[in-house]
């Protein structure tokens, strides 16, 4: 059995590394002339752990201190939700996702930028922490793609840290995040601290969910009670192991609205994870339709909710959550099914793409909605 693990392993990590061949690289920031009429034009602002380089790129190199940097991504007009319009060689403006300009800030012009009034009111923050593997280009169009897709009125900050952007470095990877908790926890209370609207609202996906929940786990054990009740955590495809998240909840306590977790069962990325941790399973392929699930998600006051019903041109079935942006206005309303169950309301759920609403499969018998 040891051999037959081992081979099935190294099928999938083969395919993993033939699906990153071709990956964007840091000449995709650099600056263009302008964007293209009709384009929509998204600023992303990002903190960062990674060090910059002598030409002021950001590398996979450890910084203690956080980098603070702005970017104006154009997206091209005929852009379609879920998708990052990547040039295959000189970026297009009218076809590509293209960079209109990039600058690096100092501390202070961050703070102010980011709680800036917008139309005579407070902004609204959204904070992403993306996965393993992660390349710093990737993260930056990412973050754009989703703030383009969701069209709601908020500040989207990119929280990157030194991922080494490598099917291979799944270690350095993990080490990577637990350097970067105390960085994320100062960016979060950073946040809080301003005069901003709303909950800030925190998305962390894959093993950027476990550092995501580390940083909140951290905020709290330091006391940080008025930090934590301005935030909305959201882990996407957590690459966190069922017992590990057990005790990060419980450290953590009651949040309001409660924490939410979309998972897929059918999660390929999860399932090499799985693999590597000798098949510990991870959060991001719980089973909504277990009626243990279901019980431990109310006890723990945590939304989980599968996901697997949306598309996605992913192949490995990982990123589904990017394609929920779309969404995302009214599947983070209160009330955003017939039940009333939004994302203030703790449990197991199912997302039915027709009508975007969340619904409990123990309400409906144990029978998944599927989309269409």
């Amino acid at each position: 059995m040891p051999n037959f693990r081992g081979s099935i392993l190294l099928i999938m990590l083969a395919c993993l590394l033939a699906a990153c061949a071709g990956r964007p690289g840091p000449e995709l920031l650099n600056e263009t002339t302008a964007s293209a009429p009709g384009a929509k034009v998204v600023t992303v602002y990002v903190a960062t752990t990674r060090q910059r380089d002598q030409d002021g790129r950001f590398t996979s190199d450890r910084s203690r201190a956080l980098n603070y940097a702005r970017f104006r991504i154009s997206i091209p007009p005929e852009h379609k939700p879920g998708n990052i319009e990547w040039p295959t060689s000189t970026p297009d403006p009218q076809k590509n996702f293209v960079t209109v300009e990039q600058r690096q800030l100092d501390r202070a012009t961050f703070q102010s930028e980011v709680s800036r009034s917008r139309g005579g009111k407070p902004p609204g923050l959204g904070v992403f922490v993306h996965g393993y593997n992660t390349n710093f280009t990737e993260a930056v169009f990412r973050i754009a793609q989703m703030a383009a897709d969701a069209n709601v009125d908020a500040v989207p900050i990119l929280f990157a840290w030194p991922s080494e952007g490598s099917v291979g470095g799944y270690v350095s990877d993990k080490e990577a995040v637990t350097f970067s908790r105390d960085q994320l926890a100062a960016l979060l209370t950073m946040l809080a601290a301003k005069r901003t609207q709303g909950p800030i609202a925190v998305v962390g996906h894959s093993m950027g969910g476990w550092l995501t929940t580390e940083a909140v786990r951290q905020l709290r054990i330091g006391g940080k009670d008025a930090v934590i009740r301005r935030l909305q955590v959201i882990l996407a495809a957590p690459d966190i192991d069922v017992d590990v998240f057990g005790s990060q909840v419980a450290a953590i306590g009651p949040l309001d609205p409660p924490m939410t977790v979309l998972v897929s069962h059918d999660d390929v990325a999860l399932k090499v994870s799985e693999l590597l941790a000798t098949s510990r399973q991870r959060v991001g392929r719980l089973d909504v339709t277990d009626p243990r699930v279901e019980e431990a998600t109310r006890k723990a006051n945590v939304q989980i909710v599968d996901i697997s019903a949306v598309k996605t041109s992913d192949s490995f079935k990982h990123d589904r959550f990017v394609a929920l942006a779309a969404y995302y206005p009214k599947f983070s309303e209160t009330g955003a099914d017939n039940s009333g169950a939004g994302l203030r309301q703790a449990g197991a759920f199912v997302f039915n793409t027709v009508g975007a609403t969340l619904s409990s499969p123990f309400l409906l018998a144990g029978k998944i909605m599927e989309g269409p």
